[in-house]
């Protein structure tokens, strides 16, 4: 099935949201006559083969162009469920609309969680107050915050959510990313920074995503919330996915369920990196089924 979506961009006060909104084709209304049957054109109510609307929130890095973000729409969206697959201002690491940089570089975790409530208004605009949420590793820690913030959720998927909180840079940078060896260095660098009235300059890592600014490194010591503190607060059905491959510590899916104030459901995609690579198919197929078995499987 080809997927027909549209191009829209979300104001904020400073950078707009740009994203696409998957929405599956309105069903044909069909009039019996005596001689034949009679296939009428929608009309503008509002489009009856839409069961849900889920929000898809991407990860460090990431954009609504890419990764799961990218690959869940196809698997959704024929099954009823219009999505909105969108950047936050922190999208790729370093972008430019304008003269002035932009992109993850930048990102703080306010700055995330605004993000998300805009994503979340824009959908409710289209009738839709309280959809499925969907984040990938970064996306997928500020999914489960926000669903946390906004009770009333129906469900909410989890693809390799990291663990948060400061415990997160200081195990991904003992992995080998962000920081790697040098993160006291950094952090002290970054001080200096900040400090001498340079909160946005650039600083390298050794580690992916390779750089940042001096505020930004800061935020991530000192304010990314932490998953499990968000688990305590949820209550609807959750699902959450890590790869095989994927460190436990990082992406705690084990611990997420055990703090959650709901059912979650664990799963560990054999073979599987954090970005699915040569298993989208099988993770696209299991979120569209369990979200089905969850919401109910309107056929």
């Amino acid at each position: 099935m080809g997927l027909t979506a549209e191009l829209v961009s979300l104001p904020t006060e400073d950078i707009p949201l740009d994203g696409l909104w998957y929405s599956p084709p309105p069903r044909e209304a069909v009039r019996e006559t005596p001689n034949e049957t009679v296939r009428e054109a929608p009309n503008e109510a509002p489009n009856e083969a839409v069961r849900e609307a889920v929000m898809l929130m991407h990860g460090n890095g990431g954009n609504f162009y890419s990764g799961p973000v990218r690959f869940l729409p196809r698997h959704l969206v024929p099954r009823g469920y219009a999505c909105l697959a969108f950047n936050r201002r922190g999208h790729e690491t370093l972008t430019t609309r304008t003269r002035e940089p932009e992109g993850n570089a930048f990102q703080t975790a306010e700055q995330a969680m605004a993000d998300n409530v805009t994503a979340r208004g824009f959908v409710a605009s289209r009738g839709f107050g309280s959809p499925v949420v969907i984040g990938h590793s970064n996306g997928g820690l500020y999914a489960a915050r926000h669903v946390a913030d906004y009770p009333g959720v129906r469900a909410l998927v989890l693809l390799s959510a990291h663990c948060g909180g400061p415990e997160m840079l200081a195990r991904a940078s003992a992995l080998g990313l962000l920081a790697a060896d040098r993160h006291p260095e950094l952090a002290a660098r970054a001080r200096e920074l900040v400090a001498a009235g340079q909160p946005d300059a650039l600083m390298l890592m050794p580690g992916w995503w390779y750089v940042t600014s001096a505020a930004s490194y800061l935020d991530m010591e000192r304010n990314v919330p932490r998953l499990t503190e968000a688990a305590a607060r949820i209550s609807c059905p959750v699902l959450y996915l890590r790869g095989e491959l994927e460190d436990r510590e990082l992406y705690p899916a084990e611990d997420f369920a055990a703090r959650a104030a709901g059912p979650v459901d664990v799963r560990i995609i054999e073979g599987a990196d954090h970005f699915y690579t040569g298993r989208q198919d099988t993770v696209g197929r299991m979120v569209a089924d369990w979200l089905d078995a969850v919401l109910g499987d309107a056929g």
